[in-house]
């Protein structure tokens, strides 16, 4: 089992190459930095796990900033996006922020990836809610075209450019790994068709065991091995006997969260995380 922590890299909060280093230090195989653009005041999409909006979903610092940052603290820390919203990025400028990450950081990058649930927070980037996940897709077919192709063009229905040159070319061949971050039967159809590894927020409740068998199930049955597909617990609990079910079932890297607050609030609670390695 690999053990990474996620902290939302706020305004306020511990900086970013700080506790990269702190977790570096203490063992850590990996840190994940999530993201909102920000969030409209209409507040129209509820929030998924109810109540009000906490307030560092629109404090978020840009994850490639701070992912950077965090890059040049640390010597073998795994640097991810949990999540990266690609919906709400262009698809070619997003294939550049990600190959330069892992060039930088000499292939240690991890692409974790998303829908979004916040409507009207893409709206304003002129994505559609209803077809958010077929942009999603396209906008990742066409960055591994540009990741792997001297000249590369896409033709998508929502994506779409004429052949173009793009470096720098990822560290990592064919390019960093891509974890989708979504639950349901049409997540996991989605993650066999065009990612690497699936991330679970497991903040969210569910059979995580039952789900990776029908992942697994959902592989075979399209010709896929299974055993290409890694599956990353986010949002894992502080508790020993789950983390072993979840490494029985096949999970491969277990990420606990940190408050999104100052050191002091932050370093107790990453001790605690410490003691599961």
């Amino acid at each position: 089992m690999k053990y990474g922590l996620a902290i939302f890299p706020t305004d306020y909060a511990i900086r970013p190459d700080e506790v990269a280093r702190e977790a570096e230090q203490r063992g850590f195989e990996s840190i994940f930095f999530p993201e909102h653009t920000h969030i409209p005041t209409s507040r129209r999409s509820p929030y998924p796990r109810g109540g009000d909006l906490p307030p560092e979903y629109y404090h978020t610092i840009d994850p490639f900033v701070a992912l950077t940052m965090a890059a040049a603290a640390t010597k073998n820390l795994k640097l991810a996006t949990g999540i990266c919203l690609v919906i709400e990025r262009d698809p070619i400028v997003l294939a550049k922020e990600v190959a330069s990450v892992d060039l930088a950081s000499n292939g240690r990058f991890i692409f974790g990836i998303g829908g979004g649930w916040n409507a009207e927070e893409m709206e304003n980037h002129g994505t559609n809610f209803k077809t958010r996940w077929k942009r999603l897709r396209e906008s990742i077919e066409a960055m591994k075209a540009l990741w792997t192709k001297d000249e590369a063009s896409y033709q998508g229905e929502l994506v779409r450019f004429e052949p173009a040159w793009c470096w720098p070319k990822p560290v990592q061949k064919p390019h960093p790994p891509i974890l989708l971050g979504s639950h349901g039967p049409r997540a996991l159809q989605r993650v066999v068709r065009y990612c690497d590894g699936w991330l679970p927020n497991c903040g969210r409740g569910g059979d995580l065991p039952a789900e990776i068998t029908e992942l697994r199930r959902c592989a075979e049955q399209v010709g896929r091995d299974p055993r290409t597909i890694s599956i990353t617990a986010f949002a894992a609990p502080l508790d020993p006997r789950a983390i072993e079910s979840y490494e029985k079932a096949g999970v491969e890297r277990s990420v606990f969260f940190l408050p999104p607050e100052g050191r002091d609030k932050v370093m107790p609670v990453l001790e605690r995380c410490a003691k599961m390695i």
